[in-house]
């Protein structure tokens, strides 16, 4: 069967207030992610972020989702096309009001991908869909001082 964005096959492990069903993987996409989210009142998608890799497209399906952007936020009506483009131009935060949202969302995929999570500072870095590492804000250290380190383990092993 088909994926549906109007009768979607809800996946397990997502967050609580957050339903998630990843029909562009389902229909076959391997270039493109489009994953169907349905947020209870008061949650998000995913906090206040920007990708560097990859762009990002958000449809509203039904509700009346906020949005927050580097512009400052506001209401979307159903069926409003949001893009989000890789980098600081891009960052953004879909969430539901007093009401239920459905909203799908569509970006590409390229790996390896670094995204920011901007209200930490946390830095996810992401080798494969749903797999990377993250770095809380405070743990980053000079590339060419880890370089030198690196060389210097090496001498010894």
């Amino acid at each position: 069967m088909d994926p549906n964005i109007f009768q979607p096959r809800w996946e397990e492990g997502t967050p609580p207030g957050l339903s998630g069903a990843r029909v562009g993987a389902h229909a076959g996409a391997t270039e493109l992610g489009a994953t169907v989210y349905e947020l209870a009142p008061g949650h998000a998608v995913s906090p206040y972020h920007l990708h560097y890799g990859n762009e990002e497209l958000h449809v509203v399906l039904s509700g009346r989702p906020r949005l927050r952007t580097p512009d400052g936020e506001r209401e979307l009506e159903p069926g409003a096309v949001v893009a989000f483009p890789r980098g600081p131009d891009g960052a953004h935060r879909v969430a539901a009001g007093d009401e239920p949202v459905r909203v799908l969302l569509i970006s590409t995929m390229s790996v390896p991908e670094v995204a920011e999570h901007l209200s930490t500072g946390t830095t996810l870095t992401m080798t494969a869909p749903g797999a990377g590492k993250a770095f809380g804000a405070g743990s980053e250290r000079p590339f060419f001082e880890l370089y030198l380190e690196a060389i210097e383990r090496d001498k010894t092993s």
